[in-house]
């Protein structure tokens, strides 16, 4: 089925690798440090650390998750240690800003990262403001992306009508829960390293390539489809 906005009067995007790009390396330094943690915690050299990331990353759906399961880490000290990052490689993004605002109706932000953390890229990209709400891997009891738990939690929290919200997300995997839900779903092919990894095709109604100027585009069709009504 092609993306319908008239259908949309809630917005919901994911967080990294969607409101900025790859380019800027923020997540490299995230990445970078989940190896550190990893390999503090377990006394490997690097190599083994990273063989061992991006395991719990596939199996679990984060490497946070994974490290809860096999070996009871504290949650909270995971996420403090990696998000520990220079946030000055983002930069301010005025006409995101102004496109997400134009959105009609709810915008919500839906992520596998902490609030702390996502406040945080929010403010640097000169985004905060810009969401009435935020759903986070803590709101999901650590159950992240893909887990339906944490879309039934994030609809539950938020009340509003799947069938009538689009979720726009970088990641493939996390896009088929929503859909199952009546969700309009849309990736963003950033040709990250593991962007479309699971991807099935039934669960994308469209892909991008460039969030900033799909929204320019949409602001046009949205207003033609006002200007009909």
């Amino acid at each position: 089925m092609a993306f319908d906005p008239a259908r949309v009067d809630c917005w919901i995007f994911d967080l990294d690798y969607t409101l900025y790009p790859p380019a800027c390396g923020l997540f490299g330094q995230i990445d970078q440090r989940m190896g550190q943690f990893i390999a503090n915690l377990l006394g490997c050299d690097p190599i083994e650390a990273k063989r061992i990331q991006k395991m719990y990353f596939h199996d679990h759906g984060t490497t946070l998750a994974g490290l809860m399961h096999y070996h009871a880490i504290d949650p909270r000290e995971f996420l403090d240690f990696v998000h520990d990052v220079d946030m000055t490689v983002l930069a301010e993004a005025p006409r995101l800003a102004e496109r997400i605002m134009a959105l009609p109706g709810r915008r919500l932000i839906f992520t596998n990262g902490d609030r702390p953390y996502a406040e945080r890229v929010l403010t640097a990209l000169g985004l905060d403001g810009c969401f009435e709400g935020m759903w986070d891997v803590i709101a999901m009891d650590y159950k992240p992306k893909p887990e339906p738990s944490a879309y039934h939690g994030l609809i539950a929290e938020f009340g509003f009508d799947p069938e009538r919200a689009v979720f726009v997300e970088d990641s493939a995997r996390n896009l088929p829960p929503a859909k199952a839900l009546g969700m309009q779903t849309v990736w963003i092919d950033c040709a990250s390293e593991w962007g479309d990894r699971a991807k099935d095709d039934a669960a994308i109604d469209l892909v991008i390539d460039d969030l900033p100027q799909w929204l320019e585009m949409l602001s046009g069709e949205l207003a033609g489809s006002a200007a009909l009504r």
